[in-house]
């Protein structure tokens, strides 16, 4: 049994030392849910003032500020894009990352992900 907890901890260690790193660094970094929007908001302003374009690489989060690079990783299928934060969200309950359709495309995502988020 002894022999399963040590492997187990080599294994969770590396993961545990990135995100350890990343926030000593000063880097926000995230894990949660993402959606993607764009049906009903394409050419509407969004909250930095700029036209929302669902077929740019941009975001919606609620601290962040615009302007902000953000790498998003998809969990599931290991794919990251690099998005800029342009607009506030989500609303939506749960969720860190709201996407452009072009974002969640580009990582495999159709309705809601499990990602991981880190600011640039």
């Amino acid at each position: 049994m002894a022999g399963f907890f040590f492997a187990a901890a080599a294994t969770i260690a590396p993961t545990l030392a990135k995100a350890d790193s990343a926030a000593s660094s000063g880097k926000h970094v995230q894990n949660g849910k993402a959606s993607w929007y764009g049906p009903g908001f394409q050419g509407r302003r969004t909250a930095s003032g700029e036209r929302f374009d669902t077929n740019d690489l941009t975001a919606a989060h609620r601290t962040l500020p615009f302007g902000t690079k953000v790498k998003v990783v998809n969990k599931r299928t290991g794919r990251s894009v690099v998005v800029r934060i342009n607009d506030r969200g989500p609303y939506a309950h749960g969720r860190v990352i709201d996407l452009s359709r072009a974002s969640a495309q580009a990582i495999g995502i159709s309705g809601v992900g499990s990602v991981v988020v880190s600011a640039l």
